[in-house]
């Protein structure tokens, strides 16, 4: 049994450099000793939902699909169902994780709720702490305080949403302890040493979890003692060096007594290998067109299949695909079992895109019949 260190207070210390960025938090514990997976243990899977909005759809529709989606994954025995942030974007609906989370667990009855996450320099860390809080109140033990550092949109957006965000590493760094103290109770600079208190006071805490695509937050994630998302979804590469520089380094908190890691991906399975082909067309199309900054784009596959790529956009789409797990049931069970022991974890949470409604909740149902041994009743 690891203890758990209780800090008199919630200081941390940005001292020493990490790669890419120059503040790393310490605390004075010892390092925590990794344990590899023993890949004997059954593979657990969540869901990570973007709320996409279809060519031919609307926002409404595409959270209505969200609600049964997530009684679906609730009875197929997923571990996890989170919702991302994303602003100033037409061809997502899900700008408020916090609200959604709230209706779709009054929805579901065992699956736990989370955001994957709120983008913290979008928010004051009181704010974001009462939120979290209060869905604790309303679901104890049931939600999950998933939180990044990218806009989760473009800058201008982000200081709209946020004035006094500077894109400052430091001022993250203390984001991240005042959410820290706000959720314990605990006295720190930046709730006026326990003076402003983050309401209700219960007696459980939300799960908190580090979001990194680039690895960085990996380090951080460790320092303060909180479990760890990788966004494979977003960066096919570092993955697993992530989470062993993660693991070597973790220390116990109050609230995370041992590392925890998952990864998120892009998955979608099918039977038939047409719809696959279809898909993943749609997707190559839809990932560069991200990148070109054409965030509103809601592609069909007639659009994706008529367009003529360069080869340099080629390049790109090939890349693109590593972000993504596609294809019959056979060849997807393969590549999550590969990815898992890549990176050496036991959750993988998968992000589904798909032409219909059905195809996308198909998919869900035959990664839990592969994984999970259940199929809808």
């Amino acid at each position: 049994m690891i203890p758990v260190p209780m800090a008199a207070n919630c200081r941390l210390q940005a001292q020493f450099p990490i790669p890419n960025s120059q503040f790393l938090l310490k605390r004075d514990y010892k390092l925590f000793i990794a344990i590899p997976v023993i890949y004997s243990m059954q593979l657990q899977l969540s869901v990570l939902d973007q709320t996409p909005i279809r060519r031919g759809s609307n926002a409404v529709e595409a959270l209505q699909e969200s609600i049964e989606l997530v009684k679906l994954a609730d009875s197929l025995g997923y571990t996890r169902y989170w919702l991302s942030e994303h602003h100033n974007t037409l061809s997502l609906a899900g700008a408020a994780p916090e609200i959604l989370i709230a209706r779709l667990a009054a929805e579901s009855k065992r699956i736990r709720l989370g955001s994957g996450g709120i983008m913290l320099p979008n928010h004051s860390a009181l704010k974001v702490a009462e939120n979290f809080r209060l869905l604790e109140a309303l679901y104890p033990n049931r939600i999950d305080l998933g939180i990044g550092r990218a806009p989760g949109g473009d800058r201008l957006t982000s200081h709209l949403l946020n004035p006094s965000n500077g894109f400052d590493p430091k001022a993250y760094i203390q984001q991240i302890e005042d959410l820290q103290c706000f959720l314990t109770d605990t006295a720190g600079e930046g709730n006026a040493h326990g003076k402003v208190r983050a309401i209700p006071k219960i007696n459980t805490v939300p799960a908190l979890w580090m979001l990194t695509s680039s690895g960085e937050s990996a380090y951080l994630a460790a320092h303060a003692g909180m479990a760890l998302g990788f966004a494979q979804f977003i960066n096919p590469t570092g993955g697993a060096e992530a989470v062993t520089a993660y693991r070597q380094r973790f220390r116990p908190s109050a609230l995370l007594a041992s590392p925890q890691a998952n990864a998120g991906v892009f998955i979608f399975c099918s039977e038939n290998e047409e719809t696959v082909a279809r898909t993943r067309a749609v997707m190559d199309y839809r990932f560069l067109g991200f990148e070109k900054g054409r965030t509103d784009d809601m592609p069909d596959y007639e659009t994706a299949r008529q367009y003529e790529y360069s080869p340099a956009e080629w390049q790109r789409v090939l890349f693109n695909r590593q972000r993504t797990i596609m294809g019959t049931p056979d060849l997807v069970k393969e590549k999550i079992t590969a990815l898992a022991k890549e990176l050496d974890i036991t959750e993988v949470m998968a992000a589904t895109f798909a032409e219909s409604r059905e195809e996308r909740f198909r998919s869900y149902e035959l990664l839990a019949g592969m994984f999970l041994g259940k199929t809808p009743g």
